[in-house]
């Protein structure tokens, strides 16, 4: 390869950290930041591991016992104490286990594996949650931003239409009254731009509280697929969870239910004696339900009833859910009909009324504070336009983020 291209190859390699690090910051890399910064989603993705461990011991056999001692052991007369005088005493080993039938470890394995999908769920939900909050502070971040050039702009015109005014003053074609006007108008323009700058900085700092760092310039928002109102419900991450409770508190019934069967336990043990036959027991323990009627139905009984509260829940919440979508729509749909409405009927009659009184300074037939007023009231039209659009923009990121089909599985 000429030398002239290994140099060129060489500085663009020199190069390309500055450029990406000065290219804007994008809604998509944000919310990658943030989803892989994320203590919440660190600290959901710990409980599934829990989880998922404690599923997999759930259907096993409980561990044997070991059990060793001395059976008849003297504690009177001339053999007290002693292990191998008495012809009865009896030194003991043996192992004893509780035995689960494959029905009961099969209903404690379904619900452990119920417990690990909930988790699943809150994972995706902390993702979801992440991503969320980050579009919402992304958003404020950029209309701050935009907000500001408009008043930066101001500030740029105040200082220009006040040293105009002054030389005029000076040419004795302009008025005192005039100057002394632009001066304040000067210091509201000043004042307007520090408001703005600060609530950047406030935005700023709420979205570098989400992805790490703090971007200099953003990137405009793409448009948003937005769900349907049945997919919204559908994947609300509340109607999910409830949903999941009900298969919980199912599974947990059926482990309650199956305690009406005892659980047997089988030992064999081994007896030593002193100059006599070693012995070997075994035998069998097996609890007597007495009562299960006001025991073990009981605890099934209130384990069944969680099921109804949580399929209670389940119809709550998607009620909320439908109510949420309805009024985020609605939000929506009349922010899009207010912002037309106020282009046609307030941005653009404010910048023809910029344009006649640009003129008419021209020509001599207007004086600069009503240029300036003009100006000024077209950058506030401007202004009260972003902020419509930011409302409108965050309206459609809840709808188009809170789902957990959107994205949840990052």
């Amino acid at each position: 390869m000429p030398s002239h291209l290994l140099r060129a190859a060489a500085l663009a390699a020199a190069l390309l950290p500055c450029l990406v690090a000065a290219a804007p910051l994008t809604l998509e890399t944000a919310l990658d930041l943030a989803v892989k910064r994320s203590e919440s989603a660190r600290a959901a993705r710990a409980g599934v591991t829990s989880a998922s461990e404690a599923a997999r011991a759930a259907g096993q056999l409980p561990d044997p016992m070991l059990r060793a001692g001395v059976d008849n052991l003297p504690v009177t007369g001339g053999d007290r104490f002693s292990t191998a005088r008495d012809s009865m005493t009896m030194k003991r080993v043996g192992i004893s286990q509780e035995w689960l039938s494959s029905d009961k470890r099969a209903a404690r394995q379904a619900a452990a594996g119920a417990a690990v999908a909930r988790e699943g769920i809150q994972s995706r939900t902390a993702v979801v949650e992440t991503r969320l909050n980050t579009a919402l502070a992304y958003l404020d971040a950029f209309y701050a931003g935009e907000a500001q050039k408009l008043t930066t702009l101001m500030e740029h015109h105040a200082h220009e239409e006040l040293e105009a005014a002054r030389a005029r003053l000076a040419s004795s074609a302009g008025s005192s009254q005039e100057v002394l006007a632009l001066i304040g108008a000067r210091g509201t323009a000043e004042d307007e731009s520090a408001e703005v700058r600060q609530q950047q900085g406030v935005a700023k700092l709420s979205l570098q509280r989400w992805v790490g760092t703090q971007a200099d310039e953003l990137a405009p928002v793409n448009a948003l697929s937005l769900p349907t109102e049945q997919a919204y419900v559908a994947g609300h991450p509340t109607v999910v969870t409830k949903q999941l409770d009900i298969e919980v508190a199912k599974q947990v019934a059926a482990v309650a239910a199956s305690e009406r069967k005892p659980n047997w336990t089988w030992e064999l043990s081994y007896g030593q004696r002193t100059g006599y036959s070693d012995m070997v027991s075994f035998g069998v323990s097996i609890p007597l339900r007495v009562a299960p009627s006001e025991r073990q139905d009981r605890e099934t009984a209130a384990k069944l009833a969680l099921a109804d509260k949580a399929e209670a829940e389940l119809s709550e919440a998607t009620r909320a859910a439908t109510a949420e979508y309805r009024t985020l729509a609605s939000d929506a749909q009349r922010l899009l009909e207010r912002i037309e409405r106020y282009r046609t009927g307030v941005v653009t009659p404010a910048r023809q009324r910029t344009t006649v009184a640009t003129a008419a300074y021209r020509s001599n037939q207007g004086t600069l504070m009503t240029l300036f007023e003009a100006r000024h009231a077209e950058v506030e039209a401007q202004r009260k336009l972003l902020a419509l659009q930011r409302d409108l923009a965050k309206a459609q990121a809840q709808l188009a983020f809170k789902p957990l089909a959107q994205g949840a599985d990052q």
